[in-house]
């Protein structure tokens, strides 16, 4: 999932629009990743059943209520 479209989802789910500040790619930053966890699955048959979306909801769901906010 691209960044941005993880922002979009959070502020979705905050109902505010974050303040976006674009930088050039600092050290340390990775551009792109191609992350794959089929080794993962086959060896401990774990499989990720939540979406990021739904994921990200339920987070902030938690975050409100243990904060108070």
């Amino acid at each position: 999932m691209p960044l941005m479209r993880f922002v979009e989802v959070l502020e979705r789910e905050l109902g505010i629009e974050a303040e976006k500040r674009y930088q050039p790619l600092q050290p340390g930053d990775v551009p792109e990743t191609h992350s794959d966890i089929t080794d993962l699955a086959r060896d401990t048959g774990y499989r990720p059943q939540v979406s990021v979306e739904e994921g990200v909801r339920r987070f902030v769901e938690w975050y409100r209520w243990y904060y108070g906010v």
